[in-house]
């Protein structure tokens, strides 16, 4: 099948959309808002997070938009997507609250780095890997004394003493379940087709299989793969475990995202509204699916606890688990041909690539953007 150009206010194209996760509710949010005609396949039973470990890995990340922090152990091609994806996450959410009835919560108020007075050395090695990949741009980390840190964020200190501080200006964090809720209610237009096993995909064609084990075959102009983990076997993909602790903490106001520099954990807290804190882990080698374990809500809450001591009587409201979709090198990818658009690969940098990976598949489809 010929497709035609996919670019604002050319002729209607009929895109199929395999995959309703962050990625595929943002491209279809995106090109239904161009006029193009979108129809999304997925697995998933409803548009709604389930927290069980099945579904949409961008419902369980903690959505840190941290392009400096990042650097530690990422190419600085990461922070480089990363500016552009929090300037374009600006514009994205602040459409969402004029097309819907709230808008999801968003900040770029900077980000902190500590480490307890024991394990300044293991941070000081995370700085200058970090300062060594950040010296095109002017944002750099910056160190912060006790009392400017008192000033910023009054609930945090160390049990063995004050803490060493950073803060990373212009970095933030975005309200995932928020935003992949209104992504998918402010695209009316588009044709949800949840309980849809996709099983096949080539250019201006794919194959789903419902959950009655009905086969069918669907045209389209356009087809996205954008399934992550599910578009195995055909893509090298392989999934790695994230956790995630949603904490109730009534009273303890953290104002920006925080990660604890530790030798053996990257251990990081992320405020919501409503006196929530979700604290999670970067990255654990593993496809497993099942529940947080002992040890790691352990671990976890006990790291929280040792920089926001007023987090003792915090309530846990879930422990959810899902896996991020990687590639070998751990780096995306993106492929497009006529008729077919694939990104896959975003690692543990889903919310921070999303927009940009984005933006860039569709220019390279003729032009969409």
């Amino acid at each position: 099948m010929q497709a035609g150009p996919l670019r604002h206010q050319a002729t209607p194209q009929r895109v199929g959309i395999a995959g309703a996760g962050l990625l595929g509710r943002l491209a279809a949010w995106t090109l239904a808002r161009q006029g193009h005609t979108v129809t999304v396949f997925d697995p998933a039973q409803d548009a709604l997070p389930h927290f069980d470990g099945q579904g949409a890995a961008g419902f369980t990340a903690a959505g840190m938009l941290s392009p400096l922090a990042e650097l530690d152990a990422a190419e600085p091609e990461v922070a480089q997507r990363g500016w552009h994806s929090i300037e374009r996450w600006a514009h994205i959410v602040d459409t969402l609250a004029k097309e819907g009835p709230r808008q999801p919560h968003f900040d770029r108020a900077g980000s902190l780095l500590v480490a307890h007075g024991s394990d300044l050395g293991a941070a000081q090695r995370v700085l200058a890997r970090i300062e060594a990949g950040a010296r095109q741009w002017p944002q750099q980390a910056q160190p912060l004394n006790p009392t400017e840190l008192r000033e910023l964020e009054p609930a945090l200190h160390g049990h063995q003493g004050p803490l060493h501080a950073w803060m990373l200006p212009g970095e933030g964090a975005i309200c995932t379940v928020g935003t992949m809720k209104a992504l998918h209610a402010c695209a009316p237009l588009v044709q949800w087709q949840w309980g849809h096993r996709v099983t096949r995909i080539a250019p201006g064609e794919l194959t789903s299989v419902t959950e009655q084990g009905t086969e069918t075959a669907h045209q389209f102009d356009w087809v996205f793969d954008l399934r992550g983990t599910g578009a195995r076997p055909q893509a090298p993909v392989r999934g790695v475990r994230g956790e995630v602790i949603w904490l109730h903490a009534l009273g303890v106001k953290v104002h920006r995202p925080i990660r604890l520099l530790h030798p053996r954990h990257r251990v990081y807290l992320v405020p919501r509204p409503g006196d929530v804190v979700v604290v999670g882990a970067s990255e654990i080698e593993s496809e497993d699916r099942s529940p947080v374990s002992l040890r790691s809500a352990v671990e976890l809450m006990a790291a929280a606890h040792s920089i926001v001591p007023g987090l003792a009587e915090a309530r846990i409201l879930r422990m959810d688990v899902n896996l991020r979709p990687a590639l070998p090198h751990n780096r995306p990818e993106i492929h497009a041909e006529p008729g077919l658009v694939r990104i896959n690969g975003l690692y543990r940098h889903g919310w921070l690539l999303a927009p940009s990976l984005l933006d860039e598949a569709l220019s390279r489809a003729n032009g969409l953007n």
